[in-house]
């Protein structure tokens, strides 16, 4: 039978390509947990199932660490709205390993506040299969351990949704524009992923967790032509296929009067790299990373668990692209404030386990 231990929660990056602060694409919602937050370590043929949940609203722009606050008085600024749901299923096969499919779903738009017009976008978005496993056995590693994970993208989601806007008050004729990259479903190339997590009991109810994960994708662009106009300059015509990352760290204390229930709190770090680790590093991104806050909950009962976070952005930098250094320039991106979490899992246990022991 396994034990229940006290929760953890690591925010593994299940999801292929969830979208991230805003402009700055680093796409993340899943919550995938240690074994802690889950009532133990799963038993060979085991399933896990979950959804998770990612909200945003990003229109504050920067030029590297410095917010341009005329966008907001001058009413120029970009407004992206992210709503990502990520579909979870994981199989443990033996003691250690185990095989995550994960599909995420995009509802999205993007509007400037000055323009007549918003950018819609949904659909399934880049599909990934991760394999992982833990380097000391679950049996006796029960005050600490690590994972690592490696799994491959797949571009099933769409790289070149469009709509048909009306782009003035006194236009009779719908004009076909494409949407920006940022609340496009897809990347448009394949990656491959890599994750890990780790958790350590560190004595009187504390539990110290890390948990990271790195896309690294074939780099180059999509062949997505980003407007009519874009082909006046070559190097940014068309949209990047390109690599992101999410990096957490922090502690959980159970709250021993109410049964089940685990806070924690931690930084969180998610970006988009100016240069890919394969590939060219060529065509449009907006390169940069985000440095939050992110107090969270966790809530634990029978084989379900819920989860919510919120992750309170304290710096935030729009790094320089390839295509900038080489053109001199520095464009900007619009980061939110805030990144709201929220997650369900249940556990099905396999042939011949007779759940929790609780």
């Amino acid at each position: 039978m396994r034990k229940l231990l006290a929760g953890v929660c690591l925010c593994i990056w299940g999801a292929a390509l969830a979208h991230g602060q805003g402009c700055i694409v680093a796409r993340s919602s899943t919550m995938d947990m240690s074994p802690e937050s889950q009532g133990g370590y799963l038993d060979p043929g085991d399933w896990e199932f979950s959804i998770g949940y990612r909200h945003q609203f990003s229109y504050k722009h920067f030029v590297g660490d410095v917010e341009q606050t005329y966008r907001v008085q001058q009413g120029t600024e970009v407004m992206n709205k992210i709503n990502l749901e990520d579909f979870n299923l994981t199989r443990q096969i033996t003691p250690r390993f185990s095989v995550t499919v994960t599909l995420p779903m995009l509802f999205a738009s993007r509007r400037s506040n000055n323009s007549y017009y918003t950018q819609t976008s949904s659909g399934i978005g880049d599909m990934t299969v991760v394999a992982q496993g833990w380097l000391w056995n679950p049996q006796s590693a029960k005050r600490g351990n690590i994972s690592i994970g490696f799994g491959m993208q797949a571009p099933t989601g769409k790289d070149n949704v469009q709509n048909n806007v009306l782009t003035s008050p006194t236009a009779t004729t719908p004009t076909v524009i494409t949407d920006d990259y940022s609340i496009q479903p897809g990347s448009g190339g394949w990656g491959m992923v890599f994750q890990w997590q780790a958790f350590r009991a560190m004595g009187h109810d504390i539990t110290a967790y890390t948990t990271g994960s790195y896309l690294a994708t074939q780099g180059g662009y999509n062949n997505v032509l980003r407007s009519a106009t874009a082909l006046s300059q070559p190097l940014t015509a068309y949209n990047a296929i390109q690599d992101q990352y999410l990096l957490q760290a922090g502690v959980a204390h159970p709250v021993h009067r109410i049964k089940g229930l685990t806070v924690t709190f931690g930084p969180r770090m998610e970006g988009v790299p100016a240069r890919n680790l394969i590939g060219n590093d060529l065509g449009f991104r907006r390169p940069g990373f985000a440095i939050s806050a992110e107090p969270g909950i966790i809530y634990s009962f029978k084989g379900s668990m819920l989860q919510a976070s919120v992750g309170k952005a304290v710096y935030r930098d729009r790094t320089r692209s390839v295509p900038d250094i080489m053109l001199g320039t520095h464009g900007d991106a619009a980061f939110a404030d805030y990144v709201w979490l929220v997650s369900y899992t249940y556990r099905m246990p396999g042939k011949g386990h007779h759940g929790e022991n609780n």
